[in-house]
């Protein structure tokens, strides 16, 4: 009897011990939950464009100056206070929150690196850059909603902030200058007719205006008056005005200032900012000549492959001869108008719908729209996908620059769609923003090794979804396979070998099927966003290579819609994290 009651004590104790180890896991998991709240409530008000990104309106009049100093310092304390609480959670959790936790660690950690580094003393350039955004904000068309009368008084406060931002910005750039901390001088020629297209004097063609030319009915007169009113009066005098002074600055003081290199390397710790640029984009400690090297064994596979398309559709000539070919022969242009591109690009859309479930277990609930990009910055644009809200109030838009209907080149289209649209950047973005069992601030996590990974992963999905059966449009989507491996070897080469701006155009126009004008404006987005545009082969050859690795490991276990799902429930992370997540996977067959 004693030994039974000695027993049940035990089993009472452990059992005690057990349900306080549970309590106590439960009350750390609740902690760090709320830390992730609290965290994502923070950066709401930190970064209300952001916040006006995503459907959350709440700070729709605000507009911090991002590029001050002042800022910055906010920002460090930020991400120092919340790494360092993350930290200090150090129980036993279970897989979702274990992820959870490294994401959010990884995510303050490599915000407080970026921190080092004096990018703001480069606040604009011609690719990406607040004067462009902004006028897209202001539109009616963009991010910013306006479809109440506190709406449109919201975005008139932005409007009043922007003369801050364009004196900021100045003085960083003077700063900029004195430290030889400054654009390429081709690229600044390239911002000023941006911005001065921006300090025309006629109101009713200017950007920020098209939103009181498309009143919502709903408006009174009263209101209509006095919008009109307070529009007309800050479009003068605040939006036109500081576009014009921004500019008389980069015409004045900052091109003779822009230096002549093209790389990063010429910067003040140039090459410790580039191998931090790498860091970034593409999650990994890969060193850039390992990328270099990964480049021309790309390029050399791929220029194989185009060579069977080349002979399959029995064109005599060299491999240049039949890139020209294509950019030249009348077929290949058979576009009159613009909405003839668009509906071209709506009858992929449709072409694709009919495998779709074949490949992907879930689907997004998002909608989605084919538009073209404004005109103001076609010009440098290129096709884009522009995320929609969370709450599904606002698609996701592909957006098409079409500068001319009847010049515009038809192969590549299904592979810019895959990419770009669905079920790339759509699906991806869409799925996961409408994933409610992740924390905020994962939904909303955009590492470009995974997003441009998986678009460009996409691509090679075309023969599955019913497209690719036109020889060119195959070719156009090696040609954009190419284009990404060229990208490898004179991104690093720009920044880190002295490659000149002309020498890699050259190297891009001896490699593939696309025009100078074209080659000259992607060289000059590598030299205005150093890094980034290593993220997209990188990503795509990780993903590919765990494809073929739990096909084999799996063999009939092996479902390509459940991989898919693996890829993209847990939203955007870093590749290493996603390689782990992907092995916890494969360990449950």
């Amino acid at each position: 009897m004693k030994q039974l009651i000695s027993l049940l004590l035990i089993l009472t104790s452990f059992a005690c011990n057990e349900m306080v180890e549970k309590k106590a896991e439960v009350a750390n998991n609740d902690a760090l939950h709320e830390l992730f709240s609290t965290y994502w409530e923070e950066r709401m008000q930190l970064f209300p464009l952001e916040a006006t990104a995503i459907g959350d309106n709440r700070y729709n009049n605000l507009l911090p100056i991002t590029i001050s100093e002042s800022y910055r310092n906010k920002l460090l304390v930020f991400y120092t206070r919340y790494l360092s609480e993350s930290k200090r959670i150090n129980v036993s959790l279970n897989e979702k929150d274990l992820i959870s936790k490294e994401l959010f660690e990884y995510e303050m950690q490599i915000n407080l690196d970026a921190l080092q580094f004096p990018s703001h003393l480069m606040p604009i350039n011609q690719f990406w850059s607040f004067t462009l955004e902004f006028p897209q904000l202001g539109s009616g068309t963009g991010n910013q909603p306006f479809k109440t009368v506190t709406d449109y008084t919201h975005f008139l406060s932005r409007m009043k902030s922007f003369p801050a931002w364009v004196d900021t910005a100045i003085a960083n750039m003077r700063k900029g200058i004195a430290l030889g901390y400054v654009l390429p001088k081709t690229l600044t020629l390239k911002v000023l007719p941006q911005i001065k297209n921006m300090c025309r004097e006629n109101i009713d063609e200017n950007i920020f205006y098209k939103p009181i030319q498309n009143f919502p009915s709903s408006f009174s007169a009263e209101d209509r008056k006095m919008l009109t009113s307070a529009y007309r009066e800050v479009i003068a005098n605040t939006i036109i005005s500081s576009y014009a002074k921004l500019y008389t600055f980069m015409e004045t003081e900052y091109v003779k200032a822009s230096r002549s290199s093209s790389g990063i390397s010429a910067l003040p710790n140039g090459d410790q900012y580039y191998q931090y640029l790498i860091r970034q984009f593409t999650t990994t400690q890969l060193s850039p000549d390992s990328i270099y090297k990964l480049g021309l064994r790309e390029v050399d596979s791929l220029q194989t492959e185009m060579e069977k398309v080349k002979n399959e559709v029995q064109f005599a000539g060299s491999l240049q001869d039949f890139f020209k070919y294509m950019n030249e022969d009348q077929q290949f242009y058979p576009f009159k108008t613009e909405k003839e591109v668009l509906d071209s690009f709506m009858a992929i859309q449709k072409t694709e719908e009919l495998y779709l479930k074949s490949l992907f277990e879930t689907n997004p609930k998002t909608s989605f729209e084919i538009r073209q990009t404004e005109a103001y910055r076609a010009a440098s644009a290129s096709a884009e996908y522009n995320a929609g809200s969370e709450d599904g109030s606002r698609p996701g838009i592909f957006y098409v620059p079409i500068l001319n209907p009847k010049k515009f080149n038809c192969v590549g289209m299904e592979t810019l769609f895959l990419h770009e649209a669905i079920p790339g950047h759509h699906y991806q973005i869409s799925l996961q923003q409408e994933n409610n069992e992740l924390p905020k601030f994962r939904k909303f996590l955009g590492y470009s090794a995974y997003a441009e990974g998986w678009a460009l992963y996409t691509e090679t999905l075309g023969k599955e979804l019913g497209l690719y059966k036109n020889p060119y449009q195959y070719f156009g989507h090696l040609s954009d396979a190419m284009h990404r491996a060229i990208r490898l070897v004179v991104d690093v080469a720009i920044h880190t070998k002295n490659m000149s701006r002309e020498d890699a155009i050259r190297y891009m126009k001896s490699h593939e099927r696309i025009s100078e004008e074209e080659a000259t404006a992607e060289i000059e987005r590598y030299m205005a966003i150093p890094g980034q545009a290593l993220s997209y082969k990188i990503g795509q050859i990780t993903l590919s290579e765990m494809k073929a690795k739990y096909q084999k490991q799996l063999g009939k276990e092996f479902k390509i819609g459940a991989f898919h799902t693996q890829l993209l429930e847990g939203g955007n992370m870093p590749l290493d994290v996603l390689q782990k997540k992907l092995a916890l996977w494969a360990k449950s067959f």
